[in-house]
Parts: C-alpha cells; structure tokens; sequence
C-alpha cells in the first residue's frame, strides 16, 4: 500500500524514491512487525485460550494454563503489515489468505474445549496443501513449471500432476514438522525465524536480482524482492512473539502459530521453484518433528517398529533422556539449523 501510495504522491510532490525501494520496504516492514508484537500480544493475553498440555510431553504441567494460540494475532498482524508495506500480486493475497485460514483452523483447535484429533487436523492440513499448489500453479506459474535443482544447471520441466503432488507434500510436511517442533519455549519460533531469514536472502539477494540469478543459474524471480519484503515483515512478527515467549514463556503459539508458520514455509519453498529449498532452511525442523511423524505413521498403519528407544519429538529425547535444559535444546539446535544450511548451500547455488 505504502508503494503506491509513494508512485499516486510523486504526481503531485515530485518523487517519494524510499518508499519506492524495497531494501527500506523490508527494513520498515521488519521493525513495523516487531514493535507491533511487542506491544499488542500482552493485551490479548487475557482473551487467549489457555494450554491443556500435551500427552506424552515431556514437562507438558509447566506449559498448561498458560495463553496460547498467540498465532491468531500475530499471523494477523503479519497479515495486516503485508497489505501496508508490500505492493502485492493476486498470487501473493492468495497466500496471505491461504496463511490466515492455515492459522485459523489451528486456532480453532486451540479454543476447542475436547482436541480435533490428529486425523481430522490432518486432513484439513492436506485439503489446504491441496488447494494451494493448484493455487500456486495456476495463478502463479500460469500452468507451467520448471524447478531449478541442487547439482545441475538444468531447469526441469514439470508436469502440472507431479507438481500438485510434490508441492502438497511439501505443505504438509512443512506444517506438521513445524507444529511437532513446538514444545519447547523458543524452540519452533526460533528455527522458523533462523528459515525465514535464510529465505528472505534467497528471494532478495539472489532470485530477485536477474545479474545474480544468471551468474548462480537459477532463474529470475520477478516478485522476488516483494516476497522478501513478506518474509522479512513476518521476521519482524516473529522476533516480537519471541520476545514473550522466550524462557521462561509467558505466552504460547499454540497451533494457530505454528501451523501458519509451517505453511507460510511451504508456500515460500515452492514460490522459489525448488522444492529442495525446504531441506536447507527447515532441516532441524524435518529432523526434529519428521522422523516422528515417520516413526508413528509405520507403527500405526504398517505395524513397523523403529527407534524404539528414542523418543520423539527428538526435543523430548534430549530433554528426558540426555537432560538437555529447555536453552541447552534452544541454541543446541539453532546451532545445529545453522550448520546444515551452510553445509548445503553450495549444492543449492552451484556457481560458474
């Protein structure tokens, strides 16, 4: 809004070039989101739903009774700085659109007195995925798509089926990592952030800058640098949540918060044209919530047992069997994100 705000004045009052460049965009975006979370999330503590605690959690009592569902008003807040600092396309409100109702249906589950249950969460989780590769496919590729992949300098053409499956995949999975990965004070928001901020360089500084995207062979994005101005504004959001929610917390994300962050991830990894990005920015995220889901899904439908010493989320296994402290498991694990975005990287951007 701000952007053409800027180009309807400068008829009248000559040009408004800052409000025009996307580098003070981001920065305003960013700290627009911060200070907004800051002082708006305490004054809805009171109308936040309270924790139940979560079965089989490890410490599950000191989360109970605590606010959560934060989500539904800092995802909002996200929302509302989106449609003020950045110049949006009908693809990007669709997001938008699609983030809140993702945060929607995980807030409702936060106020529900009895638990939706993991099946009916899940299938509203894949209706959603669904819906939005066809979204994505349609409205933003146009029908066609081509993915840029780790070791080749070829673009791939893919079939409109097989981009729907993968990129489904790639929703769900991100939204349920990502909520698996919420249970320790800090925890998920931190590695959302630490993905976000990785993600935002690679929209800004590489697919939205057409020199470097030709000299790293990756294709040109466009919208690139207004994708980082949505990233880096809910960046902004995020670090103010954390600021709360540090340990010890005062507030919770609940599902309404990681459900929506989890899917905003997913939506940003096919945006960019490379599904393989999700394994750079959310790898302790898919190891940490990942391997459990996998470990539950061949248990319960195939009867398969593995890992049956380890618990999981890893999280609760470093918290109960190695006595890890909740900011041992917090900056251990930051640590560890980082570590294997730098390692990968290279695979992502071969250079000439």
């Amino acid at each position: 809004m701000l952007y053409y705000i800027a180009q309807f004045l400068q008829q009248f009052f000559g040009p408004f070039r800052l409000l025009q460049s996307y580098a003070v965009l981001i920065i305003l975006a960013l700290y627009a989101g911060f200070f907004f979370t800051v002082f708006l999330l305490p004054r809805f503590y009171k109308r936040l739903p309270k924790d139940r605690g979560r079965e089989f959690s490890v410490n599950a009592e000191a989360a109970m009774g605590k606010p959560t569902g934060s989500g539904v008003v800092f995802i909002s807040i996200f929302v509302g700085l989106s449609f003020l600092f950045t110049p949006l396309s009908v693809m990007q409100i669709a997001m938008l659109a699609c983030t809140w109702l993702a945060m929607l249906t995980g807030y409702l589950d936060d106020k529900a007195v009895h638990s939706w249950g993991e099946y009916l969460k899940g299938a509203l989780d894949l209706a959603l995925s669904v819906g939005t590769s066809l979204i994505v496919l349609y409205v933003g590729f146009k029908g066609e798509v081509h993915w840029w992949l780790p070791f080749t300098s070829a673009r791939v053409a893919v079939h409109p089926a097989l981009f729907v499956l993968v990129s489904s995949i790639v929703l769900w999975v991100s939204i349920n990592t990502t909520n698996c990965t919420d249970g320790v004070d800090g925890l998920s928001g931190t590695l959302v952030l630490v993905a976000l901020i990785f993600l935002g360089i690679i929209f800004y500084f590489l697919l939205g800058h057409s020199r470097i995207a030709e000299y790293l062979l990756v294709p040109h994005l466009p919208s690139g640098a207004s994708w980082a101005t949505i990233i880096f504004g809910l960046s902004g959001v995020l670090m103010g949540y954390l600021w709360h929610n540090a340990f010890p917390s005062k507030v919770l994300m609940g599902d309404a918060g990681s459900r929506a962050l989890g899917f905003f991830i997913g939506v940003c990894v096919l945006v960019s044209g490379n599904p393989f990005l999700l394994l750079l920015t959310s790898g302790m995220i898919l190891i940490n919530g990942g391997t459990g889901l996998l470990k539950v899904a061949l248990l319960r439908f195939f009867k398969i047992r593995i890992l049956h010493n380890i618990r999981f989320p890893l999280h609760d296994h470093m918290r109960k069997n190695l006595s890890w402290s909740p900011t041992q498991v917090l900056l251990k694990f930051m640590i560890m994100q980082v570590l294997i975005t730098l390692a990968v990287f290279g695979a992502f951007f071969k250079i000439r």
